[in-house]
């Protein structure tokens, strides 16, 4: 295997060894090179010899840094240097097969990428990983790795995954554990198909893998009204939920009684908001080691927010601001509005709920509103002197929502100042009384 190099820049290591745009990087220190992890990898050294195919001869080049940290200048047509791998599994609850047709291409992309679970924290299912990258991943200890589990019950995962080799590839789960790799873990919880004993079973399985197995989140299976021909799968109610919540107390209470008082495993705060239970503080979440997983989310927003309250002085501010989000966080921001008003004197902060109409009022999550639901639902409404918005209904690149409105032109069309604000309790406090300022 070997990748081409694209460019080389201008006096870097590499350029200044003589590896040139259109060379074939084979190997280095004789190491053979397939993607960005074997490059990034075997870069990270302060002697290098770089094995080159130019037009059918085969060169090397000798590498010596000063800083064994550091870039040897060479890029390459994508990030990965690869293509990136997409998923071979038909899971009953893929959200992706939820999405409504006309939408953006990526948007179907269905990702199970052990590269990408190491560089940018993405879970990946393992039932793609041949056996070069599950060797990869133990001899450059990669860690942590984030593994959809779903269930420890083989037969059930190769049902829920409609993956023959999905209960199969839960062994590679032992060999990580067996090679000291550490794993954060999901599950992907369906009303009556994999809670419940199912629920019970694949935590003690999993807690059998610790210290590898540093987290176990749990989290509601999210459905739009895109679900035609699909799978027959329903939310979580209220007692149900409530139920999940119990069996993952009751299981933490026993694991930790026998681990100086660790807790391993933790549903995700959409549980506690459709069981309507209050969320546990921020202390009981940790290192936040799932918080992609909207677990703990809430929690540390508000002890961000609260002592970041604690800590600014009081004032007169006299502004008022808008904050739109989706139904999850509606009654915090709500209810730390309210404290800002408090300590603010002439604050006013008007909080709407956005309700998801275009993947249906089941999703609740902010990262899922689009720009034609907020236009819609705030259109005419008075917004004051500036609009915050979650970060996290954009896009990476933080300039579009997921139906390719712009945040310019929701700002345009709304006439007012907007703002996306990740989900920081401090910067939320202080683009409440000084806008950005």
């Amino acid at each position: 295997m070997s990748v081409i190099v694209k460019g080389v820049i201008a006096d870097s290591y590499g350029h200044r060894a003589g590896v040139l745009p259109g060379d074939e990087l084979v190997s280095i220190n004789s190491n053979g090179i397939f993607d960005v992890l074997d490059y990034r990898f075997y870069i990270q050294s302060r002697k290098l010899a770089l094995s080159v195919n130019r037009n059918g001869e085969q060169l090397t080049f000798n590498i010596r840094k000063s800083d064994e940290l550091a870039d040897i200048g060479l890029e390459f047509e994508t990030y990965l240097m690869d293509k990136q791998h997409s998923c071979k599994n038909k899971c009953i609850f893929c959200f992706v097969d939820q999405m409504p047709k006309g939408m953006r291409k990526t948007l179907y992309f269905k990702d199970d990428d052990a590269r990408m679970s190491f560089l940018f924290g993405n879970y990946i299912t393992l039932t793609g990983l041949c056996e070069r990258e599950v060797q990869r991943i133990v001899d450059m200890h990669i860690s942590p790795v984030n593994i959809s589990v779903h269930t420890m019950n083989p037969q059930l995962r190769v049902e829920m995954m409609k993956n023959p080799h999905a209960g199969e590839s839960l062994k590679i789960i032992d060999r990580l554990a067996e090679n000291g790799i550490e794993m954060n873990t999901q599950l992907v919880l369906c009303p009556g198909i994999n809670d419940g004993d199912e629920l019970r079973f694949s935590l003690s399985e999993l807690a059998k893998r610790k210290p590898c197995v540093k987290s176990i989140a749990a989290v509601p299976v999210g459905l739009t009204k895109y679900r035609d021909g699909l799978y027959p799968l329903r939310t979580y109610t209220k007692d149900e939920a409530a139920a999940v919540i119990d069996i993952i107390d009751e299981f933490n209470a026993h694991y930790a009684f026998y681990n100086d008082g660790q807790i391993l495993a933790y549903a995700s705060d959409e549980f506690y908001l459709i069981a309507e239970r209050p969320l546990p503080d921020a202390d009981y979440y940790g290192e936040f080691s799932q918080l992609d997983n909207g677990v703990g989310m809430c929690a540390l927003l508000k002890d961000e927010f609260t002592n970041a309250l604690a800590d600014t002085a009081e004032r007169e501010v006299n502004r008022t601001v808008t904050i739109a989000t989706g139904d999850a966080a509606y009654n915090l921001l709500c209810e730390l509005s309210h404290m800002a008003e408090e300590r603010f004197r002439g604050l006013k902060v008007n909080v709407i709920k956005i309700v998801n109409k275009f993947f249906g009022e089941t999703v609740t999550v902010a990262g899922l509103i689009t720009g034609k639901d907020f236009k819609a639902q705030l259109e005419g409404k008075p917004l004051g002197d500036a609009l915050l918005i979650p970060r996290v209904s954009l896009r990476n690149e933080g300039d579009r929502f997921l139906d390719d409105v712009t945040f310019d032109e929701l700002e345009e069309f709304l006439g007012v100042k907007a703002y996306a604000v990740p989900n920081d309790g401090c910067l939320l406090l202080d683009m409440l009384i000084d806008g950005g300022v």
